[in-house]
C-alpha cells in the first residue's frame, strides 16, 4: 500500500469497509471511516439499490499479465523486497491486493526483450515433429516468478495467449504479421499441447488459452493475423481435438482476444457449432468499439463465458483521467456486460515502458514501475486493486441498478459480504444512498473518485 498520509485515512467500522482512490492522487487505495449506517429511511438521494437476489455471472478473478519483461524486473529485486511485493500482489490479507488471475504469453509478447518461440529454427529449415521445442527459449524469469507467486496462492487462475507461431510455420516466415500455413495447422496445434504439457510438468497449470493475441493486428512484433473462419476451422479441425487427445479437456479455449469494434469475429466462430463444441468463451480488449457489446454476445450466446483480458495505460496519460477511465470502462463496464474476469494489461515496467522487442508497443505503463529496488505503484495496480481484494473468486455479481452519474457494480462473495464499486467521475462531490433489504445508508463520494463499500449481507 502507499505510505501516503491523507485526511481521509482512518481505520473501518468493524463489518463495514470503504476503501478510497482520489484521481489527485491524495488517497490510494485507503481504508477510510465508514461514513454509512443503514436505517429504515429512505433518503431523497440518487440511490444504488443493491439486491442480492438478483444475481449474474459469477467472476473468476483480476489482474495482469505476467510478460516477460515484468518476471525479469520483479525477479531482479533483492530477495526480502520481492517476497514482500509479491505478498502484497497475490495475498488478500492484510497490506495484499489478492491478485487471482493471471496472464502470460506463449513464446514471446511485445513486451519481451526479444522474438522468440519455443521452437525457433534456422531460416530454411523446419522442425514438424517438434523435436527441438524448447520451454526455457526466452523469458527465462517467468517459470521461477510463477513457482513463487504458487507457493503463496496455489489457487491464481492462469490464461496463455500466443501472439505468433514459430516463424518457420508462417506464410511470411517472420515474426511480425503473415498467417498460419494450412499445412501447419496440426503442427502448431500439438505446438500449443506441447506447451501446456511442459508447463505442468513444472507444476503450473494451465487454466485457459487463447490460440492467438489480437488476431487482426498484423503489426505488432510478435503478431500473427487469424481471419475468424481460419480461426474457426482451426479449432474445430485441430487445437480442440489436440486438447481432447491429450487429455486436456480441462483447458479452457477462448476465441478472438481482441478489441470490441470487431463483434462479428467472436460470432462468426460461435456461429460454427464444430468450433463451439470446444470453446468455453471468448476474449476481449478495449483499443477500439464499446464495452457493451460484450453484453450482445452474451445475448447471442449466452453460454459462452467472457473474459476482459487486456488494457494498457499509456505513458501520454495522466492517473486522472486513466483512472476515471479505466474504473468506468474496464473495471466496472466490462463487469455489467458480463465479464468474469478482468485483467489489466502489463504488470510491471521499467521508468522508460521498457523492455520490449524492437516492434513492440514502447509506450506501455505497468501496474507497477520497477526502477532498480525501487517500486512505484501505478493507476493499473489501483484499478485492479478496487475490485481483486473484496471481490474473490467465486463471488456473484448482483444486480446495483444504473445511475448514469455514479457507475457501479455490486458482487455477493462466498464469505457472505456485500461488495459496491462506485464511480465519481464528475467535478463535484456526490452524496447518494446506498439501499439493501429495505435500509438505506447515506454516502459521499469525493469528486472524481472510486470507492469499494463492503457490508455483511
Amino acid at each position: 500500500m502507499s505510505e501516503q498520509t491523507n485526511a481521509y485515512q482512518a481505520i473501518s467500522t468493524p463489518g463495514r469497509e470503504v476503501w478510497l482512490t482520489t484521481a489527485d492522487q491524495r488517497v490510494l487505495f485507503q481504508p477510510q471511516t465508514s461514513p454509512f449506517s443503514f436505517n429504515d429511511n429512505l433518503d431523497d438521494l440518487p440511490a444504488i439499490t443493491v439486491d442480492a437476489g438478483d444475481i449474474y455471472q459469477t467472476m473468476e478473478g483480476f489482474g495482469f499479465s505476467l510478460t516477460g519483461g515484468s518476471a525479469m524486473l520483479i525477479a531482479a529485486l533483492p530477495d526480502l523486497e520481492r517476497q514482500a511485493l509479491l505478498r502484497e500482489l497475490f495475498l488478500p490479507d492484510g497490506d495484499g491486493i489478492g491478485v487471482s488471475f493471471l496472464r502470460l504469453s506463449i513464446g514471446a509478447s511485445d513486451l519481451s526483450e526479444r522474438c522468440f518461440s519455443y521452437d525457433d529454427m534456422p531460416d530454411g529449415q523446419t522442425d514438424p515433429e517438434l523435436a527441438y521445442f524448447d520451454l526455457n527459449a526466452g523469458d527465462s524469469d517467468v517459470i521461477p516468478l510463477l513457482l513463487e507467486i504458487l507457493t503463496l496462492n496455489p489457487n491464481i487462475k492462469i490464461i496463455a495467449t500466443a501472439w505468433s507461431a514459430p516463424r518457420w510455420m508462417k506464410t511470411n516466415q517472420a515474426f511480425v504479421g503473415g498467417k498460419l500455413k494450412p499445412e501447419y495447422h496440426g503442427v502448431y496445434a500439438a505446438y500449443l499441447v506441447k506447451y501446456l504439457q511442459a508447463m505442468r510438468e513444472r507444476g503450473i497449470v494451465i487454466h485457459a488459452i487463447t490460440p492467438q493475441n489480437e488476431p487482426l493486428n498484423q503489426k505488432n512484433e510478435p503478431s500473427m493475423i487469424m481471419e475468424a473462419s481460419e480461426q474457426a476451422e482451426f479449432i474445430k479441425d485441430h487445437l480442440g481435438p489436440a486438447l481432447r487427445d491429450a487429455g486436456l479437456t480441462d483447458v479452457e479455449l477462448f476465441c478472438w482476444d481482441h478489441n470490441c469494434d470487431v463483434k462479428e469475429y467472436p460470432l462468426t466462430v460461435f456461429a460454427d457449432a464444430d468450433a463451439r463444441q470446444y470453446l468455453s468463451g471468448s476474449a476481449w480488449h478495449l483499443y477500439g468499439g464499446d464495452i457493451s457489446v460484450l453484453s450482445e454476445v452474451h445475448q447471442a450466446y449466452p453460454d459462452m463465458k467472457l473474459y476482459f483480458t487486456e488494457q494498457w495505460v499509456g505513458s501520454d496519460g495522466e492517473f486522472g483521467g486513466d483512472l476515471m477511465w479505466h474504473v468506468r470502462h474496464v473495471l466496472i463496464g466490462s463487469m455489467q456486460h458480463w465479464s468474469r474476469a478482468v485483467l489489466e494489461w502489463n504488470l510491471a515496467s521499467d521508468p522508460f515502458c521498457g523492455p520490449h522487442t524492437p516492434g513492440g508497443e514502447a509506450r506501455c505503463v505497468g501496474a507497477l514501475t520497477v526502477d532498480g529496488n525501487e517500486v512505484v505503484r501505478n493507476v493499473a495496480y489501483y484499478v485492479i486493486a478496487h475490485a481483486a481484494k473484496f471481490v474473490r473468486p467465486g463471488s456473484v455479481r448482483i444486480n446495483s441498478g444504473e445511475q448514469s452519474d455514479l457507475p457501479n457494480v455490486a458482487f455477493l462473495t462466498p464469505t457472505g459480504s456485500i461488495v459496491l464499486i462506485a464511480l465519481n467521475d464528475t467535478a463535484e462531490p456526490q452524496e447518494f444512498a446506498i439501499q439493501y433489504l429495505g435500509k438505506s445508508a447515506v454516502a459521499t463520494l469525493p469528486a472524481r473518485a472510486v470507492a469499494t463499500y463492503v457490508w455483511a449481507a
